[in-house]
């Protein structure tokens, strides 16, 4: 997001109390990286964090009826916004949030899940707390959220809380999935001299690619398609984690290949682009796309995710050896070349102006495409098309055809005797 790199010193919030504060420095990084809004459940555990948020003019708060629901609605802003988040309470919130967060991870989203954890005085006690499952052992939903974010902290003191918070937080930025952030309950009211009275701006350092590798990877690529007959572009989910729609439509304009999408990469491209053939999903592809990609003599393939869903149950008839894999940090040539460290925007970019434009597979989509609903004209001396035969045929016998129905033409029988089967 362009606000990561801000270096505008913003105004600290009215009524100095806050200032210099853990609450307040979490307060201020959240409108710092671009979130507006953040969703949450209330909790004894995080009502005080929670009015630090509420003072934050930047942050509007956002009470939500149950905590799956806050993770959900923070997932669905991370994708419209670029990043989320929500704040539970602890273990009951933290173990309810679980399966939104869950799939913020699988859909690469960075969502910021801030739970409200036991008192630091706590900590060693060997106390049983409520919003717990009976034991003495406040670790269990830090447990949890191991397996589904890619970094978790526990603050239960002032003198790391910073490096911890912006860890986490550029974290979670840099590799686009979800963080756990777990702070002690009686902290975020407390001033501390770590925490400036307003927290330097926040900043990530852009990403740059191998340049020897991009070269290559770009100049294998344009060779690869440029010798193919009938090339297509795929757009996959990790277009959005790469942050390369801009790149990717770029490529299209100035390949003039056909666009496709994969189910799971819908609403990434505009699927109102004038090279724009649908979804490609198999078998279940939309009308003439699956033709058009699977016919093709070399495909691209930009952020795809093969699974059992997108795949069919791995029926795709593609061949490895016609594909261009590019994910959002390496290229893969056919069942060659495959180099690390090319991110996406940089690849695509660099190979719009390497490319020759075909229009070929276009075309091709464009002479068998039949708009439903549509009565195509054979204009005066041009050559018969498929779609325009076909869409005669079923104009023809659209008195006596049924849908759903098999016709059988006798050979030696004048038309139109047919049999029904």
């Amino acid at each position: 997001m362009e606000n990561h790199t801000s270096t505008t010193i913003l105004k600290p919030v009215p009524g100095g109390s806050s200032c210099g504060t853990l609450g307040r420095h979490i307060a201020r990084r959240l409108a710092q990286i671009g979130i507006r809004d953040v969703f949450s459940v209330p909790g004894d555990f995080n009502l005080t964090l929670l009015d630090f948020l509420v003072e934050e003019t930047d942050l509007n708060l956002i009470g939500c009826c149950n905590e799956l629901n806050a993770g959900y609605a923070a997932d669905g802003y991370a994708r419209a916004k670029g990043v989320g988040a929500c704040v539970v309470t602890f273990t009951v919130g933290g173990l309810s949030v679980l399966n939104a967060i869950a799939g913020a991870y699988s859909e690469n989203l960075p969502v910021i899940c801030i739970a409200g954890g036991p008192n630091s005085n706590d900590y060693g006690t060997n106390r049983i707390l409520h919003h717990t499952i009976g034991l003495p052992d406040f670790s269990q939903e830090l447990r949890c959220f191991q397996t589904i974010t890619c970094a978790q902290v526990v603050v239960n003191n002032l003198e790391d809380a910073h490096e911890q918070i912006d860890t986490a937080i550029s974290t979670a930025l840099k590799e686009s999935k979800p963080v756990y952030i777990s702070i002690s309950c009686n902290l975020p009211g407390i001033a501390h001299p770590t925490f400036a009275a307003e927290p330097v701006p926040f900043f990530l350092a852009p990403t740059i690619s191998n340049q020897m590798g991009l070269e290559a990877a770009v100049e294998t690529t344009a060779a690869f398609l440029n010798k193919a007959v009938k090339p297509v572009l795929v757009c996959g989910p990790k277009l959005r984690v790469a942050k390369a729609q801009k790149a990717f439509l770029e490529l299209a304009d100035a390949c003039g290949y056909p666009i496709a999408v994969m189910p799971s990469g819908k609403g990434m491209v505009p699927e109102h682009h004038p090279h724009f053939i649908g979804t490609y999903w198999g078998a279940v592809s939309t009308s003439y796309c699956g033709e058009i990609v699977e016919s093709a003599d070399a495909y691209v393939f930009v952020g795809p995710i093969f699974n059992d869903y997108s795949s069919v149950g791995y029926s795709l008839l593609i061949k490895k050896e016609k594909a261009i894999i590019v994910q959002p940090n390496r290229v893969t040539i056919g069942d060659g070349l495959s180099l690390g460290w090319v991110f996406m925007a940089d690849f695509l970019s660099a190979l719009a102006k390497k490319l020759k434009k075909n229009s070929t597979a276009v075309e091709n989509y464009r002479r068998i495409f039949v708009p439903p609903g549509v009565a195509l004209q054979r204009e005066i001396n041009e050559p018969l098309r498929v779609n325009i035969l076909f869409k005669h045929i079923q104009w023809r016998h659209g008195g006596y055809c049924r849908d759903g129905g098999l016709m059988v033409q006798l050979s030696k029988a004048p038309s139109p005797r047919k049999l029904w089967v």
